[in-house]
């Protein structure tokens, strides 16, 4: 997720983005000439049906899920690297790129939480759950830069490469020590239950918080703007006077020295 539009500010502030954005330029200096940023897009996307396909087969071995764990590191490789490549090289296509990256990227996540359902490690509704909430802080994403033109993908200093080491760390979890149950009253849940839940939980209420606080911010721009507006009308309306008294008083002049000189006096003129 590296394309934006140029007339948008980018942001990204998480807890690893100093460390990946070096790795994200060194990476691009030493590609070799061939590869294109389209070629890292398609990576990405074949990472994400590696990672599907793990998660699905760890029904019948949990081994799969070093596999889908590869598929992450694949998948941030390919989806992180293009845009930066493109911009290294001079090679952007800004509008094209923030579209098909983003698409793809929707694609992705569909793929990957509708696996992590079909898994044995996830609940269908939890992992439903945690997409939904995904979407739509993807959604709060493009309302913002869309409006603002600020392109935010981290909050709280979690962005998507956090979110990957986490799903990473659960993966060798799960694989060491289990799956391990827990029973409550209003159900059965798992370790990874529990961590799709904590995602979903942190998404919905980063997006209702970011929804609340930017209505506000925008509700305050807007009536900023339409000051500013009525500010300008009212000066433009001014103006139109003063010129309207300017002309009137020349034609008071010249009235008078039409008299003066026993001259016919001009008439005003009259608008059409």
């Amino acid at each position: 997720m590296d394309h934006q539009p140029q007339d948008q500010q980018r942001v990204i502030e998480t807890i690893l983005r100093p460390l990946e954005k070096k790795a994200l330029n060194w990476l691009a200096a030493h590609m070799p000439v061939w590869v294109m940023p389209d070629h890292l897009t398609a990576l990405g996307i074949l990472a994400s049906l590696l990672i599907a396909v793990s998660l699905v087969l760890t029904n019948f071995s949990p081994h799969f899920l070093w596999l889908a764990s590869l598929g992450v590191v694949l998948n941030w490789f390919g989806d992180s690297l293009d845009g930066t490549l493109a911009r290294y090289r001079k090679i952007e296509r800004s509008n094209y790129g923030f579209y098909i990256d983003h698409a793809v990227d929707s694609v992705d996540e569909v793929l990957i939480f509708l696996a992590l359902g079909l898994s044995p490690y996830v609940r269908m509704e939890l992992a439903g759950l945690a997409l939904v909430a995904y979407l739509l802080m993807s959604i709060q994403v493009f309302l913002f830069a869309q409006v603002k033109g600020v392109f935010q993908i981290s909050f709280l200093r979690l962005g998507p490469t956090e979110i990957r080491c986490i799903m990473i760390l659960a993966n060798t979890v799960v694989f060491f020590v289990g799956n391990p149950v827990i029973r409550l009253s209003v159900g059965v849940f798992t370790l990874y239950d529990f961590i799709a839940m904590g995602l979903s939980l942190l998404l919905f209420g980063a997006f209702i918080v970011l929804t609340i606080a930017r209505a506000r911010e925008l509700a305050a721009y807007d009536i900023r703007q339409q000051a500013l507006k009525a500010e300008r009308e009212a000066r433009k309306a001014a103006r139109r006077a003063l010129r309207a008294e300017r002309k009137a008083a020349r034609m008071q002049h010249k009235a008078r020295k039409a008299r003066d000189h026993n001259l016919p006096v001009p008439e005003a003129s009259h608008p059409q």
